[in-house]
């Protein structure tokens, strides 16, 4: 049977359409630059400590169906995450306190009026001095958890995504045992049943289309391929549609999706994830009782770089994640991994209060990936900026029953950023090609 279908991106949203078309009796290819399955999806293997090593997304985040049904239907053990959250502020590490005063300024925000940044929100609902300390904690939450620039974020966008949060106990989080690969090979397990190739090291180059017929030109190990089909199914990262030298469409894309792929950004993220020979940190100065670090689960300070570090509490496997998203991202553009590694360590050390040499003595393996410095994915996820919300829809709209759209960045439900944001639109094209067939 001639191909159908054409996905482009082996990511969950690609992979999760794949399985629905197929199942339908289509006949399905799948077309991947990377040399591995999963796109931002990637997960690595400490052989030390045995552990999954998550350089993507690493938390479920609240009861999202696209995920726990799976995870329920094959299995999977799961375990939620628990601990304590601690504050390293003015010389010492003490218990955070300032959730409550920093929920109220973002239970503040609504769609009532014209949409604004967050920033200009704070201007005018906060003005002056006045909260200091809880807008600078507010703040930063908006840029680490969002990855988005305050002062380029939808107000709109940020209200929306919170009432989503809050219908699926989003402020609940939770890890898959082995990592988010271990619903990666659920997926690929699937296809293999289905039938469906996927060929890795494909990298398309351009996407020739007319009304009812795609051809695909891509390099695949360094020889010129063609592919064609009656659809296709983008499913490419927002940073590698926005960028200029990735994709070409011919002809090009309609001048509306032209015109949302300006109004959303794609976020910045550098993650290292430190693996230790030992949990070092239940013992430190600067703490009220010494072994109170036992239980920690989140570190937050007001760093520039790293300012946000966590364990995998309730496991005490000694593994700690530090996280720099948006400005704090942006100061470690172009550094080398091993420059990352060495940031990231002065940073912990600073935050816990002891000797950066004590850290690197304790110090196993360190892992990384940079996001933004990737060419298949041009940035870590995807946010609306100011005038933006509702252009996801758009970006996702099909074109001519011939190209259709999927993503996290495509996701009009307010799960912009999220893996399983990303399966429902995978889902949601997928029920699109097979209504147009």
């Amino acid at each position: 049977m001639p191909t159908q279908v054409l996905v482009l991106g082996a990511g969950v949203a690609g992979l999760s359409a794949a399985i629905e078309l197929a199942r339908a009796g289509l006949s399905v290819e799948i077309l991947e630059a990377r040399d591995r399955i999963g796109g931002r999806i990637f997960t690595a293997h400490d052989p030390t400590l045995n552990h999954a090593v998550e350089l993507g997304p690493e938390f479920v985040h609240g009861l999202a169906p696209e995920i726990w049904l799976p995870v329920q239907k094959y299995g999977l053990k799961i375990t939620e995450v628990d601990g304590d959250l601690w504050c390293s502020i003015d010389g010492r590490l003490e218990k955070c306190s300032f959730f409550a005063q920093a929920g109220k300024i973002l239970e503040a925000m609504n769609d009532d009026g014209p949409d604004e940044s967050f920033l200009d929100f704070l201007a005018r609902e906060f003005p002056g001095d006045d909260h200091a300390d809880a807008k600078r904690w507010a703040t930063g939450y908006v840029s680490g958890f969002n990855a988005a620039d305050p002062g380029l974020v939808s107000l709109h966008w940020l209200v929306h995504s919170r009432e989503e949060e809050a219908r699926i106990e989003g402020d609940r989080a939770f890890h898959i045992e082995g990592g988010y690969e271990t619903l990666i090979g659920i997926l690929v397990d699937e296809l293999k049943r289905l039938s469906v190739p996927i060929h890795l090291n494909t990298v398309v180059n351009a996407v020739n289309w007319r009304s009812g017929s795609v051809e695909i030109a891509a390099n695949r190990q360094s020889a010129e391929r063609k592919f064609s089909a009656r659809y296709a199914l983008i499913t490419l990262p927002l940073g590698v549609l926005q960028a200029k030298d990735a994709v070409c469409f011919c002809p090009e894309l309609p001048s509306a999706k032209q015109s949302a792929l300006q109004k959303l950004a794609m976020g910045k993220v550098v993650r290292v994830v430190l693996c230790f020979r030992e949990r070092f940190w239940e013992i430190v100065h600067g703490t009220p009782d010494a072994r109170s670090l036992r239980d920690l689960s989140f570190l937050f300070s007001r760093r520039d770089i790293f300012p946000v570090w966590w364990t995998q509490m309730p496991d005490t496997v000694p593994i700690l994640t530090g996280w720099s998203a948006a400005e704090a991202a942006e100061k470690l553009a172009g550094l080398s991994k091993d420059e990352i590694v060495g940031k990231a360590v002065e940073a912990l050390s600073e935050i816990l209060f002891i000797r950066k040499e004590l850290v690197e003595s304790h110090l196993a393996a360190a892992y990384c990936h940079d996001w933004d410095s990737d060419p298949f994915s041009r940035g870590a996820y995807s946010y609306v900026k100011v005038g933006g919300e509702g252009r996801q829809r758009v970006l996702g709209e099909q074109v001519d029953n011939t190209l259709f759209f999927a993503g996290e960045a495509t996701d009009t439900s307010g799960n912009n950023g999220t893996v399983h944001g990303a399966i429902a639109s995978g889902k949601r094209a997928a029920a699109e090609i097979l209504k147009s067939t």
